[in-house]
């Protein structure tokens, strides 16, 4: 089904850097809890990604993702996720995490 320009335009993509790396050992899948910075006018926010198979927690420090913002919050178990971090999935499941090439403000808004 395809969407109309103005459903597509309704979807916040917004540059945020991954300030805070967890395990989260309570998900039913391998995930890691992540807070994200997306800069003065969103803040900070959290979210829940299943990306253990091609990401360590170091590598996931300081690194600029692109995220959704305005889903609705979701409960996963005791944790609280308030965006959704996005990324290819693979064959196996495994997530490649969408990202600028260039180093650029956190909050800046995808078009």
């Amino acid at each position: 089904m395809d969407l109309t320009w103005s459903e597509f335009e309704r979807t916040d993509m917004r540059i945020g850097t991954i300030i805070e790396v967890n395990d989260f050992p309570e998900a039913r899948k391998p995930a890691f809890q992540l807070t994200i910075d997306f800069g003065a006018e969103i803040g900070i926010r959290k979210s829940s990604a299943q990306i253990t198979k091609r990401y360590q927690k170091e590598d996931l420090l300081n690194r600029q993702i692109v995220s959704v913002v305005n889903f609705p919050k979701k409960q996963i178990g005791k944790f609280m996720s308030e965006c959704l971090v996005l990324g290819a999935v693979g064959e196996e499941g495994d997530v490649i995490l969408l990202a600028p090439d260039f180093r650029i403000e956190n909050g800046l808004r995808i078009g």
